[in-house]
């Protein structure tokens, strides 16, 4: 049996955990250092839960810079991390694939929330790949992430309710900060005309994004990047970028470059720079934060297709 099989078995042992996934956890205050311990799965996670806390709460990300969380496999070094948190925050909608079976036997003993939890069905966008599944990458709606930080501020309030109402207003504040986002990215987009708003990226993350910000998006692979590109799907991307003269397409950052670097090549295209996707960027650089990777992201995708058609040659 290959590593990947025996991993979650091992953490459950370490961690304690029985097989009752129902048992809600029991509530918490602080930990020694008078701050609620959290543990994040994202990056973007880790940042709402930082600006929800700010100094009442102590929060550490699993998975950093570049991760892909959809390939992430807990290794036995976070055992003291699942073990020392107080608060699991995770995004749910099966974008941490490989850890689904940990969280629900870690609920037993402690508060596991996923933020995706309070979203309304029908915001959702379906996984084209699985019926029944949903898209699972909501941060880059920002009006839907604007309720995952809700979530989080319930989730925090309900592990330490001494603080409750100081969650509420560093929430709210955050929330003014999104809403502010959110005009913003609406403003950058509306510099492109509608027949210039095509996204053409690594993989399917982009949807809501697109669906938000009126982008017509392609992914050369699919929503999760468990599966290869195929050349189906690079030869209708190139065929897509000859037909709407396309003026760049983008890798990301947590992703592998070879397919869509090939699918530039054959297109004739320009490649922008990277997109942060399932992941933020590093903690220095303007993209270390969820506000500064949207708008990051945002600025860069408009400049690229903004482009003159002399610069579409690759």
């Amino acid at each position: 049996m290959g590593r990947k099989f025996l991993i979650v078995p091992l953490l459950l042992v370490a961690c304690g955990c029985g097989s009752d996934p129902t048992a809600a956890g029991p509530a918490t205050a602080g930990g020694a250092s008078g701050r609620l311990r959290i543990l994040a799965t994202t990056g973007m996670i880790a940042d709402a839960a930082r600006r929800v806390g700010g100094d009442l709460v102590e929060v550490t990300a699993l998975m950093g810079p570049g991760v892909d969380p959809h390939l992430y496999q807990p290794t036995a070094r976070d055992q003291s991390q699942l073990k020392a948190a107080q608060l699991i925050l995770y995004n749910g909608l099966h974008l941490e694939g490989k850890m689904a079976e940990l969280f629900e036997s870690l609920s037993k003993q402690k508060h596991v929330v996923a933020v995706s939890h309070d979203l309304p069905t029908e915001k959702l966008l379906s996984w084209r790949e699985s019926a029944g599944m949903h898209d699972p990458h909501i941060w880059f709606d920002v009006t839907l992430w604007q309720q995952a930080v809700r979530t989080i501020s319930r989730a925090c309030s309900e592990a330490d309710p001494a603080h409750a109402a100081d969650f509420e207003q560093r929430s709210s504040d955050y929330l003014a900060e999104l809403e502010h986002l959110d005009r913003e990215c609406h403003e950058l987009a509306d510099r492109l005309p509608r027949d210039r708003r095509v996204l053409i990226t690594s993989h399917d993350a982009f949807h809501y994004f697109g669906k938000a910000y009126g982008f017509d998006v392609v992914g050369i692979q699919g929503i999760s990047t468990e599966t290869e590109a195929g050349l189906k799907a690079i030869t209708d991307a190139v065929d897509l970028i000859r037909r709407r003269k396309i003026r760049a397409i983008f890798p990301e950052t947590s992703v592998s470059r070879a397919a869509i670097e090939r699918v530039a090549t054959d297109g004739h295209v320009s490649l922008g720079s990277e997109l942060y996707s399932d992941s933020l960027g590093s903690p220095d650089s303007p993209a270390g934060t969820y506000v500064g990777m949207i708008r990051a992201n945002m600025e860069n995708i408009v400049k690229s297709l903004q482009g003159s058609t002399t610069d579409s040659a690759h």
